[in-house]
């Protein structure tokens, strides 16, 4: 199977929730296992909470801050971040056109 970030891109956004009046905006590539795999392209703001499973961020495309439990981290094209489940997480000063894939699975209690 293949996926392309571009391809994904055309299916956002999706549908509009309360924490999303514009629409989502990430969408599912794959999921398989306890294992799923979304495109994350926010706009705007990052509205995100913490999430009941373990997840790592690959940075597709953009720069900005990725804070971690209130440390910041700058982000670039092809970093990676974990972020351990129930962890405080958000996007913030990204530029226009970030995306990441964000990789989820279920928690194990063993966070580095």
């Amino acid at each position: 199977m293949h996926w392309s970030p571009h391809d994904l891109l055309r299916k956002l956004p999706g549908p509009a929730t309360a924490r999303w009046p514009e629409g989502e905006r990430f969408t599912r590539a794959f999921a398989r296992g306890g294992v799923s795999v979304e495109l994350y392209a926010p706009v705007g703001t990052d509205p995100q909470t913490p999430h009941d499973e373990d997840e790592l961020y690959c940075i597709v495309q953009g720069s900005g801050v990725l804070s971690i439990d209130g440390v910041e981290h700058p982000f670039a094209p092809g970093d990676l971040f974990f972020v351990a489940a129930r962890v405080e997480h958000r996007f913030t000063r990204f530029s226009e056109g970030f995306m990441a894939w964000a990789i989820f699975w279920p928690a194990d209690g063993d966070a580095p």
